[in-house]
């Protein structure tokens, strides 16, 4: 995962139990929306074979990484699948020094000050909130104050229309899930309703000409 580069679009993309015939087309809606950077949730049914699909397909246009990562074989399947960064929904302290041990982005979920500050000391590359949306934004310029030099990666609940609030208050990214990669839309081939509303988040990331007065 090359970091600067992700740093200037901050937006991660989270698929969980995306269908393998619809991977293509939903991958397609990914790279014209302009969002750069996607995770495979590993709870998901065949996530390491979407992963080298994604890959080999798309490894030229998107940065592909591992989501849901909650253990040390999950961790090396992934890994093995091609995924370039890896995220997790709790502290797990064996994947992170794994990761920081081969300088592999790792990214651990925490909620409370002791959970972040814990996941930023072990060695993370930034900490995802989460879930962000039980505290809001507000939250992200109250741990600013202890914590100026975490970077924090705000999930759950981030739409277009507070994300520049998240990234005001001292977010380093947001990352965006089920309520943008809908099941319904996926079933229903309305892979153009995912590329519009992503478009909704890349071009308000803050720097995007099209940020401007959003």
């Amino acid at each position: 995962m090359d970091l600067a580069k992700f740093r200037k679009k901050p937006v991660l993309g989270i698929l969980r139990g995306i269908p393998q015939d619809s991977l293509e087309p939903l991958l397609d809606a990914v790279v014209d929306s302009g969002l750069e950077a996607i995770e495979f949730a590993m709870n998901s049914s065949g996530a390491a074979g979407l992963i080298k699909k994604a890959v080999a397909r798309y490894g030229k246009k998107l940065t592909v990484g591992a989501g849901t990562i909650l253990n040390l074989r999950d961790l090396k399947t992934a890994l093995g699948a091609g995924a370039t960064f890896v995220v997790s929904p709790v502290v797990v302290e064996p994947v992170i020094r794994y990761c920081v041990h081969r300088k592999i982005p790792v990214f651990p979920g925490a909620l409370t000050p002791s959970e972040i500050y814990r996941a930023w000391q072990g060695g993370a590359t930034m900490v995802k909130v989460f879930p962000a949306r039980c505290f809001g934004p507000d939250y992200f310029r109250e741990l600013t104050g202890p914590f100026p030099e975490i970077e924090l990666m705000a999930c759950s609940g981030v739409t277009p229309e507070n994300m520049g609030v998240y990234f005001k208050n001292g977010a380093s990214a947001i990352a965006v899930g089920a309520g943008v990669f809908r099941k319904d839309w996926i079933v229903a081939k309305k892979f153009h309703l995912i590329r519009q509303l992503l478009q909704s988040y890349t071009q308000r990331v803050p720097g995007h000409p099209g940020s401007a007065g959003m």
